[in-house]
């Protein structure tokens, strides 16, 4: 790839956070990894139904995959074209001048076509491959008058930053066309993935779709229970921590504690109102690339989200995962952003008790559910944003 791509951030875990020997596909268990694994083919011929779940689960995770990627050319296309957009007026502004600066050139040959003099020779200037080198020369530049040279200088100043300004904007036109390649090449790539998707689930009987059903409800279950799990122990945690802090108030007295609290309810209030976005986008489809108000993919709604709440956020799940400070998931707290898998190719906003609001998959809707929708051992990092 070009210099100028942003290269991906690698998978290393943070603290806290269990770190898989792999990655699993979306919203596919161990268990059922476990299971697909010595699933047989049919006698038919056909793929089992586990072969065909994780096979569809890999595709939609490529497919999410690749959206970030699109997301992310997408956004470098759109500086890159207002880059270009501004090189390019600079350019026809600075022709304008070379322009009017050559027309007073002219009206100096003029003048010695009218009186028949040949100095300075202006119309030899003009057509001259390099003025710069026509008028160093010592015996031509003594004989032109003040206003002819600060015109030649002129000139010659334009006709310099007009070149340079041309190679600039040539170089930035080649640099939008590779970005512009990026993003044809994403947008491909999900759109074969969802195909393919949606040629395998085509193919399904009404009986294994209501097989689907049931391994998709065991599986929702489970992520429930331990969403449940962790939210015990955070309760837990917050009570030890506040007991502690009552212990050390009335023992001694310090700034840091009334800092840390005025902290911690800045951003509380933020989040609360990043939350009360997400929760009002429920239901609206994920729609790959979209960054509302009627759709959403992930890293979309997790921009828009925290934009409600006064914060920047950079647009895919790469940059994201770098914009704040990453705490253990035993320390997530309501607002924070859960990022899943190696790749960090998903992403959902914390609401507490061990679950999240986001844009899960194509073809699904905003939800909020557990962060353990497709495992623990999806889940690569939290961030904290604010």
């Amino acid at each position: 790839m070009a210099s100028h791509r942003r290269s991906r951030p690698s998978a290393t875990r943070a603290a806290g956070i269990r770190t898989p020997a792999l990655a699993t596909a979306a919203l596919t268990s161990v268990a059922l990894l476990s299971q697909t694994a010595d699933a047989a083919p049919s006698e038919d011929g056909r793929p089992s139904l586990e072969e065909v779940e994780k096979k569809v689960d890999d595709l939609y995770r490529q497919a999410e995959s690749a959206t970030e990627k699109y997301d992310a050319a997408k956004e470098r296309t759109g500086k890159q074209r207002k880059r270009v957009d501004t090189m390019l007026g600079d350019v026809a502004e600075r022709t304008d001048r070379l322009n009017r600066a050559r027309e007073e050139l002219g009206s100096f040959a003029a003048a010695q076509y009218r009186t028949g003099t040949e100095v300075p020779r202006t119309a030899t200037f003009l057509l001259a491959n390099d003025p710069q080198d026509y008028f160093d020369q010592s015996q031509l530049m003594n004989r032109l008058t003040s206003r002819q040279k600060d015109a030649v200088d002129d000139y010659v100043t334009q006709q310099s930053a007009t070149m340079r300004k041309r190679q600039e904007a040539a170089r930035s036109l080649e640099t939008l066309t590779e970005t512009q390649d990026d993003l044809r090449t994403a947008k491909a790539t999900v759109q074969s993935k969802l195909a393919a998707a949606r040629q395998l689930l085509s193919k399904l009987t009404a009986e294994e779709k209501t097989r689907l059903a049931q391994i998709e409800k065991e599986r929702q279950e489970e992520a429930a229970r331990k969403a449940a799990e962790l939210a015990k122990q955070q309760a837990a945690a917050a009570r030890q921590e506040a007991a502690s802090s009552s212990a050390g108030s009335s023992s001694s007295a310090t700034s840091s504690p009334a800092s840390s609290s005025s902290s911690d309810a800045a951003y509380a209030t933020k989040a609360a109102k990043a939350i009360a976005f997400a929760r009002a986008q429920i239901g609206k489809p994920y729609v790959w690339g979209a960054t509302g108000p009627g759709s959403y993919d992930c890293s979309g709604l997790s921009q828009a989200a925290w934009k409600a709440a006064g914060v920047s956020l950079p647009r895919t799940t790469y940059d994201q995962v770098t914009s704040g400070t990453t705490v253990s998931l035993a320390d997530a707290q309501p607002g924070d952003l859960v990022f899943f898998y190696d790749d960090i190719s998903h992403v959902g906003v914390y609401t507490g008790n061990g679950m999240m609001i986001h844009a899960p998959k194509p073809g699904a809707y905003v939800r909020e559910e557990s962060i353990y929708y497709g495992g623990e051992s999806i889940i690569h990092s939290v961030v904290r944003p604010a």
